[in-house]
Order: structure tokens, then sequence, then C-alpha cells
């Protein structure tokens, strides 16, 4: 049986006008720069330049994005940007930087998961910037790496492997299991196999889920298994003092509503560790020592960072809205901060937003749009 995939209209845009460092977005607030990190990752010296950058030619509130990227807002010089990101590493290809979407499981090698993913998230990475045709995917074709915990799997992403074993994965099409079995040896030639297909057939879509038979991506690939399955999807980011298999300690930090103050920025750096932003708006700061990880703490606790696994802020996101986005009818992170205030025990994710484009919403929980007169809940999710 072929799994069933959620169909989505495709998008009549002929142009890919999804931003990044070089091609920025004009915003109602400037230009917005929007910065890929493969996996998430990013070293001490990399978030200080991205800070940097942000204090002196943006907006001082970094947003940490679902894909576990960021954006610097308000850009007044983006050649300036971009020179500063260039330097930091973090433009390693001028062609492909919109298409360095690789969301992998943060904590994988550390605590958890059936295995190891790190070393493919690179070579995928790596294969992605030799690849000449690759740079013709749109902006928002995303690649999925997940080490068999079901983190990242739930975000439904265009191409996916989920470990299995610590040697197998399944192959994902639009978050579902296709049945298809691999070696994690050729996970990378597979995903990218995938992505050559849907360039072939894709017409006017922009993501797998928009074509009318997924299928056709596995050119080849017979299934082996049960097809269909679907992860749950994950809202809550790891937060607080988790011990390593190692038994070394990483720090998880949420960032309220997704803005990171350039400030609070580069108290991150300064502890020099190893770093991930996650998808879910949060970073985490990998293989410290306890000594370093308790004086990590009690510095960047006082900061705005939440560390309480218990925390209401973990429920509640919010797209840029007013006065950042044209679209909106509202300031909804003031509007989204003040509901908590008022029911800070609410359980249910709630992700506010200011139009019907509704972007930044999670799959699952209650997504409420402004209407300029209050909110209304979402139905559907896009």
């Amino acid at each position: 049986m072929r799994p069933r995939y959620r169909g989505q209209m495709a998008r009549q845009r002929e142009n890919d006008a999804c931003p990044g460092a070089l091609q920025t977005h004009s915003a109602a607030d400037g230009q917005l720069a929007r910065i890929r990190l493969p996996g998430g990752l990013i070293d001490a010296a990399q978030l200080e330049a991205v800070a940097l950058a942000a204090r002196e030619f943006g907006a001082p509130g970094l947003e940490l994005t679902s894909r576990g990227n960021i954006q610097i807002r308000a850009v007044s010089d983006a050649a300036a940007v971009a020179d500063r990101l260039r330097a930091a590493g973090l433009l390693p290809s001028p062609q492909h930087e919109r298409v360095r979407n690789i969301v992998a499981s943060p904590l994988s090698g550390r605590l958890g998961g059936v295995g190891d993913v790190r070393a493919v998230t690179a070579a995928l990475d790596a294969a992605v910037l030799r690849d000449d045709r690759i740079v013709d995917l749109p902006g928002r074709f995303l690649f999925s790496i997940d080490d068999g915990r079901g983190d990242v799997s739930g975000l439904g992403a265009d191409a996916g492997v989920h470990l299995v074993d610590e040697r197998r994965a399944a192959l994902l099409l639009a978050g579902r299991d296709t049945g298809v079995r691999i070696d994690t040896d050729d996970a990378v030639d597979t995903l990218l196999a995938v992505a050559h297909r849907f360039l072939d057939v894709r017409g006017k879509c922009w993501r797998v889920a928009e074509l009318a038979d997924p299928q056709v991506l596995l050119d080849g690939l017979a299934p082996s298994s049960g097809a269909g399955a679907t992860w749950p999807v994950t809202t809550r980011p790891p937060v607080g003092w988790l011990e390593q298999t190692d038994g070394r300690i990483t720090l998880g930090a949420a960032v309220p509503l997704g803005v990171l103050d350039a400030e609070v920025a580069r108290y991150l750096a300064a502890v020099a560790a190893p770093m991930a932003v996650t998808p879910w708006r949060s970073v985490l700061l990998f293989d410290l020592d306890e000594d370093t990880a308790d004086v990590a703490l009690r510095v960047l606790a006082p900061l705005g960072l939440v560390f309480d696994e218990n925390s209401p802020w973990l429920a509640v996101s919010a797209c840029t809205g007013s006065p950042g986005c044209a679209q909106s009818v509202a300031d909804v992170r003031a509007d989204a901060a003040a509901a908590l205030a008022v029911s800070p025990a609410v359980q249910t994710h709630r992700h506010f937003v200011g139009c019907d484009r509704a972007c930044g919403s999670p799959a699952e929980g209650q997504v409420l749009i402004a209407t300029g007169d209050g909110y209304r809940p979402r139905d559907d999710h896009p």
C-alpha cells in the first residue's frame, strides 16, 4: 500500500523569494537576512560574528527559526553583513547558501538516539556544496536526518532519513516513511538522488508534499517494510542540565519567542563550547565539564534564557508580527507574552500569528490568528 501524503496546493509564484544571507527579503522593518546552519551547528566565533553584525548593521534581536537557522532583521548594509558572515565561515559557497537546508537530531551522538548521525549530517552538507545542480532547489526544500528518537522526522521535511538501527535508515518523503530501507552509508547519495528527481518532476511545485504523487521520487527504490508511518511533532526543546553519555554536560537554553538579544548571544559565545540552534528556538551548549556548566548556568539564566523544563515559555511561540511584517495586523509577540502572563498554566502549545499565512506554525497545537479585534483559532495548519 502506498503511503498517503497530505496534499498541498502548488504555489503559483514563478520566482523563489525565500530569503538568504545574500538574497535578502524586504520586510516592513528593512532587509531580512537568513543564515542557514546545517544541522543547526554554529561555533562560538561564528555566533559572536553574527551578534556583532546584527548589533552594527541590523536589529539587536536575532531571530531563531523553526528550521534551526538565524535571521537578522532591519539590515542596513546587506553587503557588510555578508562580508562578516563570509569571514566567519558561514557562507562557504554563495551559490549554495539558500539550499543548505538540513535539520538533524541536535543531541545525536551525545545523548539518546539509536545511533550517531553527526557524520551523515556533515557529509550531506559537504555533498550539497559540491553539487552544481542542487542550487536549483527551492529555498524551502528541507532535508532531515533523525537519529531514531523522532525529534526532527516530525517536521515533515521533503526528504529525510530516520534511523531504525545503527546501520539502517528509513527513507522519508514529506515526513512519511516510504517503506524503503537503506544503509546509512548510502544516506547522502539517496537523499541527493531524491532531490535531483524532484528537480526533474517538480513543475511549479516548491515542496514534495505538493506533488500529485511523491512516490515518483523513489525511482526504482523498492519498499521492504510497511509504509506510511509518521512521527509526532516535537514542540518543546530539550532544556536544562542534560548529562551526556560521556559524563559531560549539555546545557539546553530555550529562547522566549525565538528572539535572542545580540548581547545575550555574545554571552553564549563566551562559554566557548560547541553549539547548536534547534528547530524549537533554543540553543544547546555541548561538552561542558560540570564546573563550566555550573558557572554558565548561573550567568545565563538571569539574562532571560529558559532552563526550566516546566516553564510556560516552552508552550508559546509567535511569528514576527508588527512592526516587522507588513502583513500582520498585531504585535503578536507582545500579545503572546501578555497572554502567557494571564494564563501561564495552559498546556496546549499556542502559536500567535498576525495574518492568515500563519508563518512558523507548528503542525500541532493551537494557532491563533490576529483579527485586529483579538484572535481567532485556526482549524487546520499550514
